[in-house]
């Protein structure tokens, strides 16, 4: 159960392992938190997002129909939607954290971040994308070049939020008639400042390359 006045996205990024980045605490304040998930099935697919601040308010919620070849590219489908509707909704100067429940896909969304500050531009691990997302993964790596930091946790799909939007858009179509909302988080509350990441964290990771 989410802590009262957090995000429950924020609880979930908290818990969750950030691949190839090491995650300690300071790390975890970012200032918006965005959840997506894409399905594929022969008869239909969809994409879902959910964006929140790290005070928990409600940014926006996404579920529209999709018809991706495979699922895939329904999940590098719905991280650029997802990204897309926050770039029109945060400062540049934003911290955020995303969440999806596909390893490869948080993996590359790392690597890429990583990337940025090599003096070569190279990546800590080999980034691969399926053939069929690459118009969409130069869009999420527009938007990753789009923030001031973002990183990218892996949680299992069960825990998405933007799970149920993905697989039921039909269902859930009253979301997308949410007011629009350009909201800002509050201040973060002041945290003892912290010089080593918990065991778990570190274990978890692997040792990782820390980049903030």
């Amino acid at each position: 159960m989410a802590a009262h006045g957090r995000s429950a996205l924020r609880d979930l990024f908290d818990e969750s392992p950030t691949p190839h980045i090491a995650h300690p605490p300071r790390t975890h304040h970012r200032d918006f938190y965005v959840a997506t998930d894409g399905s594929f099935r022969e008869s239909g697919g969809g994409l879902g997002a959910v964006i929140e601040t790290r005070d928990g308010t409600r940014v926006a919620r996404i579920a529209t129909a999709d018809a991706p070849p495979d699922n895939n590219v329904a999940e590098y489908r719905a991280l650029h939607l997802g990204l897309d509707v926050l770039a029109a909704r945060a400062p540049t100067n934003a911290r955020v954290g995303v969440l999806v429940d596909h390893d490869a896909l948080a993996s590359n969304v790392n690597n890429a971040v990583l990337a940025t500050g090599h003096p070569d531009r190279k990546p800590p691990q080999p980034i691969s994308v399926p053939a069929a997302t690459q118009y969409h993964w130069r869009g999420i790596q527009a938007r990753l070049n789009g923030f001031a930091e973002i990183r990218a946790a892996r949680i299992d799909s069960d825990q998405n939020p933007a799970h149920p939007l993905a697989n039921a858009p039909a269902k859930y179509q009253h979301v997308n008639r949410e007011p629009d909302r350009c909201v800002l988080p509050e201040p973060p509350e002041a945290t003892a400042p912290a010089e080593f990441p918990p065991p778990s964290r570190a274990d978890r990771n692997g040792g990782g390359r820390a980049s903030d």
